[in-house]
This record gives C-alpha cells, structure tokens and sequence, in this order.
C-alpha cells in the first residue's frame, strides 16, 4: 500500500522563513526513488548535490551562506561509506551551529518493489556485488533503520510512479502555489529573420496576420503599445486565431501537469518579433494568468530594426 509518513518527532515539513536558507538530506534505501526525487528538488530550485560526503556538508553550508550561494541545497546521500552516520551528525550539527535549517527525507519501498525494480534495470545492488539483491536490500534496511527514525519525511515509494513521486515531492517542499502546479511556463517571441528560439516546444507561427509594420505611423511602435495592440486584435483572423488556440491549450495543458512536466516554452513569431509576434505572446500569458499559471514573457526581438 502506497503511504507518506511523517514521523512523531516532526508531524509536517517545516518551511524556513522566505529567503533563509535550509538543507535538505535525501536519503533511504537504493532504488526507492532518491535519484528522482534529486531531480523533483532540482525543478522546484534547489542547488542538488548527489552523493557528497557528509563530511563535506560544513563546507557546502560555507557556500550557502556567501554571498550569491544557494538558498535552497538538497543533498543525495547513502550509507555505503563506514563512518556515514558519525560524519552526517556531525554535518546536521554544524548546520544547527550555523541556524541553517535542516531536513531529512528518507526513501523506503517494500522488498519485493525494490526486487523487481532491480531485476528490470539489471543492475546489482551496492550491498551485494556477489550475493541476492534480497540479501543487499536487508543489510541496506538494517544499516538505516535509525536514520529513517530521525527522519522528518518518510515517503514509501512502493506503487507510485516517478509523475506521482514527484508530485509528493512538490506537496511537501513546494513553497509557492506556482511551484505546486508543477508547470512553469516561459513565453518568447520573436522575429523568424533572427532565428528561432532553440529550446521551445511550441512554436506559433503568426505572419498570417496583417503586418503593422506597412502602416508608417504604427512601425516604429512596439508590440506593447496599446495602438499596435488594437491594430492586431482587430484584424479579422485574429478573434478566430486565439480562440482555436486557447481550446488547444485547454486540452493540451492539463495533459502536460499530468505527465509530470517542468517547464513549457512557447515562441510566437512573426516576420521582425517586434508587432504581431508581442501581442500575441502577450495575449498568451493573460490566459494563463487566468488560470493560475504564472508565466514569463520574453520580448526577445522587441528592439531590433
């Protein structure tokens, strides 16, 4: 049965003060889901280690607090190494000398998951180069058994799937409601004579649409200027456009928070990226204004000639 718990000594994540910074250990038995949750921690903007010694965890925390470290630092540890637990006290108490807050979250999945994930991957597990993955996985569960007591967070991964495990991960370290939704959206628009942006995974082409440029007091205008605006919106393919577009993305976004994806960018453009090519992008991040999604626009062409 898929469950998170949390232990008697923290019964929730507690969420530093904005802008202070905090730690967090991601730790627990190998193949539970560290490796994904590292990449969960990551999207929601913390600075991940994977596999630093907790020896070395006072000299990250170094880092952190000079100035332009990290806020936010998530580090991946396991108890492969002899002294772990002597060397991670000794670190989580160097955090708690610095008022550096500081959290565990520990991994577990039955043993007949973790047998079958390993069996899918082929790969052996750390604790039994020459002997069962069964036998490594209960050498694994003995050796940090109390590590997970001190946990703050036990998630038992058995059942979920990576887009459900990082949903958990989003529910417990996500500090802003952006960053629960789980989709961050960037917007760019551009002029198709400079290029297109390399990273986008929607692109809209729209020099269909009558061309401000040929109207001689509206080319020097930029696409942000409320009379290019009324000139593109009132053009008769304009209506039929976005709304053909925002049916789209009222299909195609849910599909994309489902799935479990990052980041979205769309590019919007037109001949120079300074005219059509901004209205629309504009008009773009309204929409998802309107249902909750933050976005962010880039003008990229906007002051070229």
């Amino acid at each position: 049965m898929t469950a998170v718990r949390r232990t008697p000594r923290a019964q929730r994540i507690e969420e530093p003060d904005p802008g202070a910074i905090d730690f967090t250990i991601i730790t627990g038995l190998s193949g539970a889901g560290r490796s994904e949750a590292a990449k969960s921690m990551e999207d929601l903007g913390y600075f991940v280690v994977d596999n630093l010694p907790p020896a070395l965890i006072g000299k990250m925390a170094e880092l952190s607090t000079a100035p332009g470290g990290p806020a936010r630092v998530a580090i991946v540890a396991d108890a492969r190494g002899g002294v772990f637990f002597r060397e991670l006290s000794s670190g989580l108490e160097d955090l708690r000398r610095r008022g550096i807050a500081s959290r565990i979250l520990f991994l577990e999945s039955s043993e007949e998951t973790l047998v079958n994930r390993y069996e899918a991957t082929r790969r052996r597990h750390p604790l039994a180069p020459a002997d069962r993955v069964v036998e490594g996985i209960r050498k694994e569960q003995l050796m940090m058994q109390s590590l997970k007591g001190d946990a703050d967070l036990i998630i038992d991964t058995s059942g979920l799937s990576p887009h459900e495990l990082r949903d958990r991960i989003r529910d417990a370290f996500a500090r802003t409601a952006a960053e629960k939704r789980g989709l961050q959206v960037s917007i760019v628009s551009f002029g198709y004579k400079y290029g297109m942006p390399r990273d986008a995974d929607l692109v809209l082409d729209v020099r269909f649409l009558p061309n401000p440029h040929w109207i001689e007091a509206l080319r020097p205008l930029p696409g942000t200027d409320p009379r290019v605006r009324s000139f593109v919106t009132g053009q008769r393919p304009y209506g039929e456009f976005m709304r053909r577009l925002r049916a789209l993305l009222d299909v195609t976004m849910p599909g994309y928070v489902a799935e479990g994806k990052s980041y979205l960018t769309i590019g919007v453009g037109c001949t120079g990226g300074r005219h059509r090519s901004v209205v629309v992008a504009n008009e773009l991040a309204a929409y998802f204004a309107r249902r909750g999604l933050e976005a962010t626009v880039d003008h990229r062409d906007i002051d070229r000639e």
